[in-house]
């Protein structure tokens, strides 16, 4: 089985209307039928076209349902205000796009939300994972479902957590990975079944796409799913620690200070989404450190961003944490209708960063979910959201996070964010004829007389 990713082209359509089953159609014609997408991004789009790059699983024989495959709300449940904050990886985002450096943006929003669903990349920082309290850790494609509609999100009091881990050449550092694991259980009681080791390990390699994201080519991945299939019912989520391969000289990616796309996060996110989509549970991935010259690089004092990642031999203790209580994974709709579970009717918002299109985007759109797009969050799509067609006051763009909160704050509170922006415009005021024609060219200096 082999995972890579390919970029595909796709014709705008008119008004950019229908743009999931557009986009799946074009897609599905445009791929073999051995292969299946996992991941999905907009890089570019224009009024002619979408460039599109799109995470494939090769050899794989499983009826998973389409990423594509949407089921719509008909409501949106009020009772509590649920936030999703998504920060794509391997897009070179200016927060988030590091070692869980858009953990404080996860804790200011959380602030305001009953709950906030949001995924490792927000998070994930070496040893440390600051999720706040009312904050759910949902792998990237199990995201996107919940989102679509396809799954409910279901709170657990701790999860047994496989962990998965290479052979690695040098058995100091899988001799590390499970005393990290040894260090969770016996700290804060993560419950493991057992670590497995892959032997020979998975052969991931990092890669950048030609628009630059982060992205990457894993083979061997029936060695992977052997594991998890003999080991099944023993576990409820998945901890991944693989070497990933890089053709990034360490010290030239600390050097960078923050301006060079991490190059392993990319690979990681398409492996996770693979387990995710196939076995229905939560999953997250850390890197192995590579070699001994490696572990003893010293990069100085890097910048803060980036300071998670060398102040770590494992880097893993951020996934088991975040894995001990990640929500399970509801697929039967019979029980995504229980009061526990979460589904898209509970959304109230999504805050994104601005220009990302890609499925939790897409989905928010076609669910009627509000949308607040950050520009302060740069990063390297190229996409203009105010294109699409949104309900009106749907998209909401905002200049940083601290104006984000305000705007889920209004939206919380039932009220149109514009109302406490000035200038404050004139509602739109029509006619309505004899004719049962409508004339909105009425004088400014229009009474309010209006003739029954």
């Amino acid at each position: 089985m082999r995972l890579f990713e390919r970029e595909v082209t796709v014709p705008a359509t008119n008004g950019h209307a229908r743009l999931l089953s557009e986009l799946e159609q074009a897609i599905d014609h445009q791929i073999p039928t051995d292969q299946i997408p996992v991941r999905f991004a907009m890089s570019e789009s224009s009024n002619e076209s979408y460039r599109c790059e799109v995470g494939l699983l090769e050899g794989v024989t499983s009826s998973s349902p389409s990423i594509f495959d949407m089921t719509r709300r008909s409501a949106e449940n009020t009772s509590e205000f649920n936030a999703v904050l998504v920060v794509p990886t391997g897009i070179g985002a200016e927060i988030g796009g590091h070692a869980g450096d858009a953990t404080p943006v996860a804790r200011l929003l959380a602030s305001v939300c009953g709950n906030l669903i949001t995924h490792p990349n927000v998070v994930n920082a070496s040893d440390l994972n600051e999720l706040p309290d009312n904050g759910l850790y949902v792998e990237g494609s199990l995201l996107s479902r919940f989102l679509m509609g396809t799954i409910g999100l279901e709170k657990v009091r701790a999860n047994r957590v496989l962990v998965v881990i290479d052979a690695h050449p040098n058995e100091r550092f899988a001799r590390a990975t499970v005393n990290a694991v040894n260090a969770a259980r016996a700290t804060y009681g993560l419950r493991c079944p057992r670590v497995v080791i892959l032997d020979p390990p998975l052969s991931v390699k990092g890669e950048y796409t030609e628009s630059g994201r982060a992205a990457g080519t894993i083979d061997g991945l029936e060695r992977l799913f052997d594991a998890l299939d003999s080991h099944g019912g023993e576990y409820d989520a998945v901890a991944l620690s693989t070497i990933v391969d890089v053709d990034v000289s360490h010290s030239d990616y600390f050097a960078s200070r923050g301006q060079m796309v991490n190059p392993w996060g990319g690979a990681e996110a398409m492996l996770t989404h693979a387990v995710s989509t196939i076995y229905n549970v939560p999953s997250a991935h850390a890197p192995m450190m590579e070699s001994d010259e490696i572990a003893k690089l010293d990069p100085g004092v890097v910048d803060p961003r980036m300071a998670a990642e060398v102040i770590s031999l494992t880097f893993l203790q951020c996934v088991l944490k975040g894995l001990q209580r990640a929500p399970r994974v509801v697929t039967d709709s019979a029980e995504m209708a229980s009061p526990s579970v979460l589904t898209a009717r509970d959304v109230s918002c999504l805050v994104i960063p601005d220009g990302c299109v890609g499925l939790p985007t897409l989905a928010a759109l076609e669910q009627g979910i509000p949308v607040i797009a950050v520009r302060e969050n740069r990063n390297l799509m190229k996409n203009d959201l105010t294109m699409l067609p949104w309900a009106e006051d749907q998209l909401q763009i905002v200049d940083n996070y601290w104006e984000a909160v305000g705007v889920m704050a209004a939206l919380k509170e039932g009220m149109s964010p514009t109302a406490v922006r000035r200038p404050f415009g004139d509602v739109a005021i029509d006619r309505a004829t004899s004719e049962g024609e409508l004339d909105a060219s009425l004088p400014t200096s229009f009474a309010p007389n209006i003739e029954r």
